[in-house]
């Protein structure tokens, strides 16, 4: 654990809420993003902490790809998503922590929101902790099993 890290931080807590263990395997965490308005928005973040790709093991890469295919996955079917936006920078203080982005692509999102606008949805009031937990239980039990 790396002191000042939040993504340790939050791993390391006895017992975490449903919005911030959507899905855990070995190695790794979903949470639902602590920072958006956007209901679906996803960090997908190792348990151990690392702060570049090429600092995983292959097998945590692995698992990493499936993941991402799984979380996309569970985002269409709850979300009603077109697609998912994936994206890694782990470059702000505190946020080094390698962390993945999968977010859903909605088809009505305005013109100033797709591609890298979707970042706007972060500049918003975040979505309140109970719907974030409504939003992450249905996410996993909408989970894939492969």
């Amino acid at each position: 654990m790396a002191l000042g890290c939040y993504a340790c931080s939050q791993s390391a807590l006895p017992d975490l809420p449903v919005r911030e263990r959507v899905w855990v395997m070995p190695g790794w965490r979903v949470a639902h993003d602590f920072n958006t308005s956007l209901p679906g928005w996803l960090i997908l973040v190792p348990t151990r902490h690392v702060e570049s790709l090429d600092e995983l093991t292959a097998e945590e890469a692995d698992t990493m790809g499936l993941l991402l295919r799984q979380a996309s996955i569970a985002l269409k079917n709850v979300t009603g998503c077109r697609k998912t936006y994936v994206m890694m920078f782990a470059e702000k203080a505190g946020f080094t922590h390698v962390h993945f982005h999968v977010v859903p692509r909605m088809d009505d999102f305005p013109e100033d929101r797709v591609g890298p606008g979707v970042f706007g949805y972060l500049r918003e009031t975040p979505l309140a902790e109970d719907r974030r937990d409504e939003l992450a239980a249905e996410i996993r039990s909408s989970w894939p099993s492969d």
